[in-house]
């Protein structure tokens, strides 16, 4: 039967996540016998450290494999009590953090526990791919803020300003950014917080999922920063990118009480607890330091260098040195209206990501995933070796262009 009523129209606005369907493309030429190298992918190659590995293991011999308290159990939420007050200088009551089904879904239950159709939720673009269609899904509006290469892909106070209006609910601040690597530094993010200050009604959406992840600017949050805005903050971090967490699905938050008692409604609804295993291999991780970070950002670093300089010799290709995450978002217009060796047009940056799967066996994830078409996002997560080659096979893809 098909869908009716309030849901239909809004199904009708989504569709599945880009990165998703690549990797299923990815699979899907594997399975045929044609190996395709993933630069799609929001994930780090490094294995989970063996502390962490280990604390889920032991939780399965334990026996911590039944119901928790919905919003997870003491030990984990004190443990996020304490990375969050050491590591971002913030202090939350136990009935102000919780943990989910990834940082994903405290995004979604957020908009859904505080939007009503017509409210609008500002989000700065390029954006992570997902945040305009969970808004619209929630009944609100995205009202989409564009951020310029030429400032480093970042929000200018005085657009921030001009976007809000009385119906404006929340401001998405992503640092560093999916998908252009973008950090803000505490000046320029305080700057942006003082914007929204006066604005009683609006609420500051604290996306920090790559914190950890920062190469030339130090990490700043917008709680920590301005405390007197903290009961209109949401800071939503997790394990998925900092500790190469992805699978284990185990995000967190701090908030005002009201949006966390919201937020445990909600879950207790969808999904329950989160994981049992999970959140006792989280419990582990945030407790246990981040140590091998000093291993993990030489790498990053080495193979952020690696994609910048394919792109600097590479004609029609140009990008904006990223700060943090692993991700380099490339303009690829000088290889548009090109024409492949097979006589094919390049048109668009997705029709620029098919000849790149097709000639170079990479996958890219295009640029108007995230609001902005004529670009690709490559993700260096992956070995340095493998990286290399598909650096060299793009090149080559590029140069045979006319």
């Amino acid at each position: 039967m098909a869908p009716s009523g309030r849901l239909a129209p809004r199904m009708g606005m989504i569709g599945a996540s880009p990165t998703a369907a690549i990797s299923d493309t990815v699979r899907t030429l594997a399975a045929s016998g044609v190996t395709v190298d993933n630069l799609g992918e929001g994930e780090l190659d490094f294995d989970t450290p063996a502390p962490i590995a280990e604390a889920g293991i032991a939780a399965i011999r334990a026996g911590l494999t039944k119901y928790t308290a919905v919003a997870g159990t003491t030990g984990l939420k004190d443990a996020i009590r304490a990375y969050f007050r050491q590591r971002n200088g913030l202090d939350f009551a136990q009935n102000e953090v919780i943990a989910s089904c990834g940082a994903k879904q405290i995004i979604f239950n957020a908009f859904l526990a505080t939007l009503d159709a017509g409210d609008e939720v500002i989000v700065p673009t390029p954006c992570w791919v997902s945040y305009p269609d969970m808004i619209r899904l929630a009944g609100g509006t995205p009202v989409l803020v564009p951020c310029h290469a030429s400032n480093g892909w970042k929000l200018a106070p005085e657009d921030l300003a001009a976007a809000i209006t009385p119906r404006t609910r929340w401001v998405i601040l992503n640092s560093p950014n999916n998908p252009t690597g973008a950090v803000y530094p505490a000046a320029e993010l305080g700057a942006l917080c003082d914007v929204i200050a006066p604005h009683d009604n609006v609420m500051i959406m604290a996306d920090d999922i790559y914190e950890t992840i920062v190469f030339d600017t130090r990490f700043a949050t917008p709680a920590a920063l301005r405390p007197a805005l903290a009961s209109r903050i949401l800071t939503i971090n997790g394990v998925s990118k900092s500790f190469s967490m992805t699978g284990w699905r185990l995000g967190y938050a701090g908030g005002p009480s009201w949006l966390i008692a919201a937020l445990d409604t909600l879950q207790s609804q969808s999904t329950s607890n989160p994981s049992s295993i999970s959140q006792d291999a989280a419990r582990a991780a945030l407790s246990g330091g981040v140590g091998f970070l000093d291993e993990w950002l030489p790498i990053l670093r080495r193979r952020r260098a690696i994609v910048m300089d394919m792109v600097r010799t590479t004609p029609g290709l140009d990008a904006v040195l990223p700060e943090g995450a692993f991700y380099v978002f490339a303009d690829v217009s000088g290889c548009l209206n090109r024409t492949t060796p097979s006589g094919q047009v390049l048109r668009t940056d997705v029709d620029f990501a098919t000849y790149m799967l097709e000639a170079a066996r990479v996958a890219l994830v295009p640029g108007s995933a995230f609001r902005a078409p004529g670009h690709v996002r490559i993700a260096f997560g992956v070995d340095t070796d493998v990286l290399a080659a598909c650096c060299a096979r793009m090149h080559t893809a590029c140069l045979a262009l006319q």
